[in-house]
């Protein structure tokens, strides 16, 4: 929320930053109210043959995370309870009276709130409170523009802001907006003949003309990702996704399994952009571990559309290690998130192990009483210090080793043959090394793409697998 940082975030600060009527002026952290309508928000968990319901404690404790992440300094909560969001101003009439009232008191800058706004909605907010209203989407967003550091990151974050944008220029320009495109014969309304296009109408044909861009550039990024991940296929090498709620831990076993320097931070979102390292598996196999993007709930559309170039390495994953915050009194909830976000990128049934991290924050009782045996794969870690870990990558390979058409074998290297000794070690599983008068004696299991190289120093092939 401190900073502008691209195109799309200006001009839609500029449409809604009109100023307060009690005069403020905004120095340092902006002043934020949170709000929240109770609707009971029940999550669907047909995944794993349940329901949870997500409380609106949570969902506002959350919220503020998100906003000290976005920069701002939460001073208040405010939530009411109703069956459904009024249609005009999602809170009753009482409520945004009181709300005006807190800003005031407060000095607060803008409220914050828990769900997506239509336009409509935000602009009798901003009437009725009297100051900038941010919805979960834009707040989302807002990270997001502050996280990405690659260009793919920044491209994708901006599409995502100028979709968000473009259905909300008519209330955002409301004020500017009354001059109509006349023709000079006089015809129109009242009150709207004026100069032609009017600066709205300008506006969304920039947005468009941008938006188009932007597809075009992403699609090129797409390409070459696409080439990538097929000579990385070529090379047999398996890819293993990180998944998981944002904040669960996923750069933290990333940083422990490949030493790789990725921030580590006690913040939503602390890393935006994915990272690949090589890893390898306890009888030595090499292995691609990706940390992915973290999920959240209600994940703004615009974003899992924007994203999915990036996403895509999900989708090229030979197995998915779910990471779960497992001290999170959201837990549930938050599974049940990453599960519908994976739905929906239609990799659901990947093979998944589950992650329990951070397990040594909590007491045997409460360890127990997690029903980790619920959940596909499961397995207790704690990332910081590698607790669990190995058993972890035990399960990865298992899952590996029956989804691979691995055949056993028994083969002499000359001692000259160093790229075949390798190429057995990153894409196979080495049981045991002799050296031997003639070279090096390696037993073990190789994929079966592998064998045609590896036939002339053939000691020993089953027959029964030949």
């Amino acid at each position: 929320m401190a900073r502008r940082t691209n195109w799309a975030a200006g001009l839609a600060a500029d449409a809604t930053d009109r100023g307060n009527d009690d005069g403020s002026t905004y120095g340092g952290p902006e002043r934020a109210i949170l709000a929240a309508v109770d609707i009971s928000r029940r999550t669907t968990a047909a995944r794993y043959g349940r329901s949870e319901t997500l409380p609106v404690e949570e969902s506002l404790a959350e919220l503020d995370r998100l906003s000290t992440t976005a920069g701002a300094e939460v001073v208040a909560t405010v939530s009411q309870r109703l069956e459904h969001p009024e249609p005009a101003t999602f809170m009753g009439q009482g409520k945004v009276q009181e709300l005006r009232e807190l800003r005031l008191d407060l000095g607060a800058d803008l409220v914050i709130f828990d769900d997506e706004l239509t336009p409509t909605q935000q602009r009798n907010l901003e009437k009725g409170v009297g100051c900038k209203i941010v919805d979960r989407t834009a707040l989302i967003l807002d990270i997001f523009a502050q996280r990405a550091r690659t260009r793919e990151g920044q491209l994708q974050v901006e599409l995502a802001q100028l979709q968000y944008l473009l259905p909300r220029l008519s209330e955002l320009w409301v004020q500017f907006s009354r001059l109509g495109g006349a023709s000079s014969g006089g015809g129109g309304r009242i009150a709207t003949r004026g100069p032609g296009e009017t600066q709205l109408e300008v506006d969304r044909r920039a947005i468009r003309e941008r938006i188009a861009m932007l597809k075009e550039r992403i699609t090129g990024v797409s390409e070459h990702r696409h080439r990538y991940r097929e000579r990385r296929r070529q090379d047999g090498i398996p890819i293993i996704a990180l998944v998981g709620y944002t904040n669960a831990g996923k750069s933290t076993l990333l940083r422990h399994l490949s030493g790789a320097e990725v921030l580590v931070e006690d913040k939503l979102f602390a890393t935006l952009d994915p990272t690949t390292r090589r890893v390898s598996l306890p009888r030595g196999q090499q292995v691609l571990l990706t940390d992915t993007v973290g999920f959240i709930q209600r994940l703004p559309t615009a974003l899992v559309a924007a994203f999915r170039a990036t996403l895509e390495e999900i989708d090229q994953a030979d197995v998915l290690i779910h990471v779960v915050d497992a001290r999170s009194p959201a837990m549930l909830a938050q599974i049940e998130a990453v599960g519908r976000t994976l739905d929906d990128l239609k990799v659901g049934a990947k093979p998944i192990v589950t992650a329990f991290n951070k397990i040594d924050r909590l007491d045997p009782g409460d360890v127990r009483g997690l029903g980790m045996e619920r959940f596909p794969n499961p397995v207790p870690i704690a990332a910081a210090h590698g607790s669990g870990v190995p058993e972890m990558l035990g399960v990865v390979e298992a899952i590996l080793d029956a989804q691979s058409d691995a055949v056993p074998m028994s083969v002499l290297l000359p001692y000259a043959a160093g790229a075949l000794l390798n190429t057995f070690r990153e894409r196979g599983t080495i049981a045991t090394e002799q050296y031997e008068e003639g070279g090096m004696l390696v037993t073990g299991t190789l994929p079966r793409r592998h064998l045609d190289a590896f036939r002339p120093y053939l000691v020993e092939v089953p027959t029964s697998r030949g």
